[in-house]
């Protein structure tokens, strides 16, 4: 894998780190705990000790005082090594990155440190059953009680993922009173034993350590400081966490892209059937070939889009992010079919460890936002073409 062309000394010193780490638990030990229902746990301490969470976060609350360039670099390189670490997106890329940028101090000085040690995990909470990708519909409502000043939440979220093991989800409601017209979102943290606060695990294909949930909130009343932020800042704070999200999911697809071309490489230059290894067959070859000029090109515009965000251009991030996203999704889509069929019959099999990545790439190129609202994104904003909708 070539270094990439836009990192810092610094930068190749934390993913060749991070990559070692990876190869010391790789896809057997994901497999294993998947297999057995557990969790990372074991590897997110490691990461955690060895300060690859909070790398992002700030310096005087525990943080490594990076950005989500240095995140996504962890993400990319665990998943790259077989075993991605999914929450890394929700707590310190997300919730993280909000409450640093828009949190009071006491938010601050209590979630931070333990976000960037690992002893803490926050889930994030913004898909809603009859919402889908289009976060102008959330139904999800707060109102203040005048007697006690105490907000009330009401409503239902879907495919929230780790909140059995987030100690607080981060949901996005609207006040109110903008239940119609434009989307003014409010983020509330939510801590998991609130009174009116339920999940429901929803049954997955999908073999992932994180689980998925339903979320209702029934009259969840919550302290006046439990907002993050500004009650009328609107879509600046909601999208200081989506635009980290996409670019952390971009991470994830192109640490599996990498992944699954590495087991067909190997396979490739190994595997004969006749007097040459079937990697010197241009069948084989260039399409493996391709994959991996696409990945790296999708390399490029994540890293475009973590520089743009952590300079503080948020306008501009917002189009490279989902650019990122887009171009990561599908090239992880193309790289794992194409290793699947290098292999043939033993890419379908669990020892090497391919035949489950076919739906997990597929999470890519649907969440958290699907292709065709990213397709639309590019073409209103950066095309400046007309909405159907």
């Amino acid at each position: 894998m070539s270094n990439p062309v836009i990192e810092t000394e610094e930068h190749r010193a934390l993913r060749a780190s991070v990559a070692a780490l990876g190869k010391r638990y790789g896809r057997e030990y994901f497999a294993r705990v998947v297999a057995e229902g557990k969790h990372t746990d074991d590897l997110w301490a490691e990461a955690a000790k060895l300060g690859y969470l909070g790398v992002n976060l700030p310096e005087e609350y525990g943080g490594g005082g990076g950005g989500i360039a240095e995140l996504s670099i962890v993400l990319e390189e665990l998943g790259a090594a077989g075993c991605p670490l999914l929450m890394l997106v929700v707590s310190p890329a997300i919730c993280g990155t909000v409450i640093a940028r828009f949190g009071t101090e006491e938010q601050k000085r209590t979630w931070l440190p333990g976000l960037a040690d690992g002893s803490r995990k926050m889930a994030f909470g913004i898909t809603e059953p009859d919402a889908g990708s289009n976060s102008h519909r959330i139904t999800t409502t707060a109102r203040r009680d005048p007697a006690t000043g105490e907000w009330v939440l009401n409503g239902r979220k879907v495919f929230i993922s780790g909140v059995d093991i987030a100690e607080a989800t981060v949901i996005v409601g609207r006040t109110e009173d903008a239940r119609t017209g434009k989307l003014k979102p409010c983020l509330f943290i939510v801590p998991r034993d609130a009174a009116g606060f339920g999940r429901s695990q929803i049954a997955m294909e999908l073999g992932a350590p994180e689980k998925q949930f339903e979320l209702t909130l029934d009259d969840v009343r919550l302290p006046a400081d439990a907002l993050v932020g500004d009650e009328d800042a609107g879509l600046l704070q909601l999208f200081a966490g989506l635009n980290p999200e996409r670019i952390m999911t971009a991470a994830f697809a192109l640490g599996m892209a990498r992944y699954a071309i590495g087991r067909a490489v190997d396979y490739a230059r190994t595997r004969q059937v006749w007097k040459e290894p079937i990697g010197a067959h241009q069948a084989v070859a260039h399409p493996l070939a391709q994959a991996h000029i696409e990945t790296e090109l999708a390399r490029l515009m994540m890293q475009k889009a973590a520089h743009l965000y952590d300079a503080g251009d948020d306008l501009g991030a917002g189009e490279a992010a989902n650019m990122a996203k887009y171009a990561a999704g599908e090239a992880a889509v193309k790289a794992v079919d194409q290793a699947v069929h290098t292999l043939g019959g033993n890419g379908l099999t669990r020892e090497y460890g391919l035949a489950g990545l076919i739906t997990a790439a597929r999470v890519a190129r649907i969440a958290p936002v699907s292709r065709e609202m990213i397709l639309n994104y590019v073409s209103h904003q950066s095309l400046g073409l007309p909405k159907s909708y």
